[in-house]
């Protein structure tokens, strides 16, 4: 019943498997579509972090203000310190990512390459003298 010259299916899932990661592999080299995605995965991070800290703040603002009965002066209170806090987030995650990118062009430095100058966005300090 089984005949030697016909691949078993295992064999041929093998071979097509094959195919396709070679086929991924060329496809996935980093391009405009990986610049683009970058840049789009820092700007949900960024709106994410926002959101968060004005969600909290607002929150807490409306429980104790149920709480204590002083409508609406937490409530105010609590955006105010949300946009503080969302504020000190961004400023931080901003750090992040610029001294993520410094390491990237040190690395690209001692490999030889040339940074890539397209994802990393406008640098912080520039033009001030």
């Amino acid at each position: 019943m089984d005949d030697p010259d016909k691949p078993s299916s295992l064999q041929d899932l093998d071979r097509r498997l094959k195919a396709v990661r070679e086929r991924r592999q060329g496809a996935s080299k980093p391009g405009r579509h990986a610049i683009s995605s970058r840049g789009m995965n820092v700007g949900f991070r960024i709106a994410v972090e926002l959101l968060a800290a004005l969600v909290v703040g607002v929150g807490l603002g409306v429980v104790l203000d149920r709480w204590l009965g002083t409508s609406p002066w937490l409530l105010i209170l609590g955006f105010f310190l949300g946009c503080g806090g969302a504020l000190n987030n961004v400023m931080r995650t901003a750090k992040e990512l610029e001294a993520a990118r410094r390491r990237e062009q040190a690395q690209q430095g001692k490999s030889g390459g040339a940074p890539d100058d397209r994802a990393a966005g406008p640098r912080q300090g520039e033009g001030s003298g």
